[in-house]
């Protein structure tokens, strides 16, 4: 069965369609088409809380032609949400209300916790044995969301105003890393036997580049040497001697660091990076609710 899902993020918008099935007692979300456009909505909102006219005009557009393309597609259910920027931008509301009129799609913005709950609702990956506890890392381009889980539940979550785009535009204070550092330490007893799984499209390229794809692990040496590496190129050199996307070759150094930050703090050996996202959160979350529904009338039919 085909899900779709949109995801308006602080650097691009992001329309997935997904099959979902269940095999071995597991739902698999497996992506049948990704659309990814790079609004940068965050690029104004972390300058100056607003989201500019032109912004907002192409991501209207950008709704529109979403709006047809689901209108093709015709999956059994689709969610649309907006992140950091959205929520944080003064005219966020107004924008919404714009996309509901002119393509008919209802948004709905969430917080950070909720977008980090969402993400690691997919689950099911196989983890190292040995640990204690797992942590999910989700970088974007306004917020990094943080959960630990010990024996599947969740014992603390939390959303830090440190994205790539934030940084970019110098609008990450120290004090913002002073807490995420005390936080992370509050685990201490857990340092060196923590798994870590990583979202992001920029993680994601780095260890598509630098790691080990094939099997989602990229060790703290790689992930140091990536950081070490690009950096070593102009934003000019990432673009045309590396081959990276113009949105992608500015925001993939300060990504790097942040993950450098967090791993060297909770003295992890290595990265999960099983390619997860928000949309694959939200086309998982929508199978279950699908699932809830027809079971519910089945009951009611019987």
């Amino acid at each position: 069965m085909i899900f779709g899902a949109i995801d308006i993020g602080s650097n691009a918008v992001r329309l997935m369609f997904a099959n979902v099935f269940e095999k071995e007692l597991r739902i698999r979300v497996e992506k049948a088409t990704l659309i990814r456009i790079p609004i940068r909505l965050g690029k104004d909102v972390y300058k100056n809380n607003t989201i500019s006219k032109k912004r907002a005009d192409n991501l209207i557009k950008t709704m529109k032609a979403f709006k047809l393309l689901l209108e093709v597609y015709n999956p059994v259910d689709f969610v649309a949400c907006a992140t950091a920027a959205m929520r944080e931008s003064t005219n966020g509301p107004e924008i919404i209300s714009r996309i509901k009129k002119e393509s008919g799609l209802k948004i709905r913005t969430i917080s950070g916790l909720e977008e980090a709950e969402i993400i690691r609702s997919t689950g099911g990956f196989n983890l190292p044995e040995g640990k204690t506890k797992t942590m999910y890392i989700d970088l974007g381009g306004g917020s990094t969301e943080i959960s630990v889980l010990a024996n599947n539940k969740v014992i603390d979550a939390r959303s830090f105003k440190i994205g790539t785009l934030r940084m970019l535009n110098n609008k990450v204070p120290e004090t913002e890393w002073d807490k995420m550092e005390e936080w992370l330490k509050s685990f201490e007893g857990d340092f060196g036997k923590i798994n870590v799984i990583c979202s992001g499209g920029n993680i994601n390229k780095i260890n598509k580049i630098y790691g080990n794809p094939a099997e989602g692990v990229l060790s703290f040496q790689k992930l140091e040497y990536a950081n070490k590496y690009l950096k070593s190129f102009t934003l000019e050199g990432r673009i045309k001697e590396l081959g990276l996307r113009p949105d992608r070759a500015d925001v993939i150094v300060p990504a790097s660091e942040v993950f450098i930050f967090i791993t060297k703090i909770i003295r992890a050996k290595s990265l999960l990076v099983p390619k997860i996202g928000l949309a694959d959160g939200l086309i998982y979350n929508l199978y279950l609710s699908y699932k809830k529904q027809r079971k519910t009338e089945g009951e009611i039919v019987n």
